[in-house]
């Protein structure tokens, strides 16, 4: 005989599981009127944060703006404290959520304004407060950009090895020409190390030329010459690279604007049933 399936009187249902269903509905999701108030408003006070943040830099600022800029400073990083631990409770799993890019992107949004307390002018490290304003596409349910943001991330993944290789080989570039500019132009015009005549290099291969270290001798012009010729063709390299994934990069499914009550993850599919991530139920 087969025993019967136990019974939980109604007041003994898990109440956590409840109400941390409810907090990711405010704080993750924004398909809800809740969700979608409670993320306008974390983006109205990024903006202000922003503001807040590059307008103390400004020395013509008079002292009593600068308190207050400095005290709506302090104000905003803890209720974005408070916010950042809502969003641990509110996933199943905080750590995997910690270490998600949005994880460590509200983690870092608020640290600067504690590490100016050790190092005065840590502050304005605040400004990475501006990547919060990325979840405007989920906001305002723009999911064909999260579908095009996912192609993209696709081709730079698939182009990445190549790209390595690339970068290698443009490195082995600078140490050699950098070393031939060394002994051909000498400390007399300039060049007074390697390491000096490999940033020359680098700021002559990129097209950039500052100007501030020219070659002399007809030899080392001709050398210069060669290695701005070669830049223009660098610079197409990558750009080729990436191209040429993202045109045979096959498009995904459209991406819901959904994130995972587990461990928070975003950009799932619009029929998916559980995270992609961590195989929790959506």
């Amino acid at each position: 005989m087969s025993l019967p399936e136990p019974h939980y009187p109604e007041e003994e249902v898990p109440r956590t599981s409840v109400w941390r269903a409810r907090l990711h509905q405010v704080v993750f999701e924004a398909d809800t009127p809740a969700g979608r108030a409670f993320d306008i408003a974390l983006i109205t006070l990024i903006l202000l944060s922003v503001l807040a943040v590059s307008m103390e830099t400004v020395r013509t600022v008079s002292p009593t703006v600068q308190r207050w800029l400095r005290a709506s400073e302090w104000a905003l990083t803890l209720v974005f404290t408070v916010e950042y631990v809502l969003r641990l409770v509110a996933v199943r799993r905080p750590l995997a959520y910690a270490a998600s890019f949005f994880g460590v992107v509200d983690l870092l949004a608020i640290l600067p304004t504690y590490l100016s307390l050790l190092v005065p002018g840590a502050q304005a490290l605040l400004l990475v407060r501006a990547l919060r304003l990325l979840r405007v596409f989920r906001v305002l349910k723009l999911a064909h950009y999260l579908q095009e943001a996912r192609v993209l991330g696709r081709a730079l993944r698939a182009s990445r090895r190549k790209i390595t290789v690339f970068l290698l080989t443009v490195c082995t570039i600078v140490v050699i020409v950098g070393s031939v500019m060394y002994v051909v132009e000498g400390p007399a015009n300039g060049f007074t190390s390697i390491p000096v005549s490999m940033y020359w290099t680098v700021v002559t291969l990129t097209t950039v030329g500052y100007g501030d270290i020219s070659p002399k001798t007809p030899l080392g012009q001709g050398l210069a010459s060669m290695v701005m010729i070669l830049g223009y063709g660098i610079i197409a390299v990558p750009t080729g690279i990436v191209t040429a994934e993202l045109a045979y990069a096959a498009r995904p499914a459209p991406v819901s604007t959904q994130v995972c009550p587990s461990c928070g993850a975003e950009g799932h599919d619009a029929d998916a049933r559980f995270c992609r991530r961590c195989g929790a139920a959506l």
